[in-house]
């Protein structure tokens, strides 16, 4: 994964509630383990017709949001079944944050495992949000802020140990490896004190 520190990003909108996963990505696109292409498959079914063409009014064939790295959408988003395709699709379509007043939970861990920042903003926020697309935010993960055009700004809740990782660019297992050293280090005072006869203490 790319470290995410900060993004700016005109937003693109979903004022739709309840996206559940299979509307992210159909289960028929999931035949695959590896996440290339999979962009393609992203709202497959409202982005086009039984024809396969692009229906020109769904907002993600528009021209002026293909540039958008931003998802705006109404509440519950990412409910349904959990697939981590679903974010995987979102991150290869360009998106790096989805913004909503809810974003379901096994949608929301699978995100921040992949690199996908799912930011939960007061519902008032969003639909202010939604009635401006293409508004242009400013993200910054380590101050955990969304900050607008004219300077403004609100804070997002944002574990510490899922922004460390957004930073560094890193997973749950590759922040792990990271500490190798570390851990390396402690299991050799372990073993030195118990060889001594010194009690070992499990916390």
């Amino acid at each position: 994964m790319k470290p995410f520190r900060t993004l700016e990003s005109p937003i693109a909108c979903l004022p739709r509630a309840h996206i559940d996963t299979d509307q992210i990505i159909p289960a028929r696109f999931l035949t695959t383990t590896t996440r290339e292409g999979l962009g393609q498959h992203a709202f497959h079914d409202w982005r086009f017709d039984e024809h396969g063409a692009p229906r020109a009014d769904f907002v993600l064939n528009r021209p002026e949001h293909r540039a958008a790295r931003i998802l705006v959408a109404g509440r519950n988003f990412g409910c349904g079944s959990s697939r981590e395709h679903a974010p995987w699709a979102l991150l290869d379509a360009g998106f790096r944050a989805v913004i909503s007043s809810g974003i379901a939970d096994i949608f929301r861990n699978n995100a921040l495992k992949n690199g996908l920042l799912p930011i939960v903003l007061p519902e008032a926020v969003v639909d202010t949000l939604l009635a401006q697309p293409g508004l242009r935010l400013q993200i910054d993960v380590a101050k955990r802020r969304v900050y607008w055009p004219d300077g403004g700004f609100i804070e997002f809740p944002l574990d510490a140990f899922a922004q460390a990782c957004l930073l560094e660019g890193v997973d749950e297992l590759g922040h792990l490896l990271a500490q190798s050293s570390a851990i390396d280090a402690y299991e050799t005072r372990q073993a030195g004190s118990t060889a001594h006869g010194e009690p070992r203490h499990v916390a």
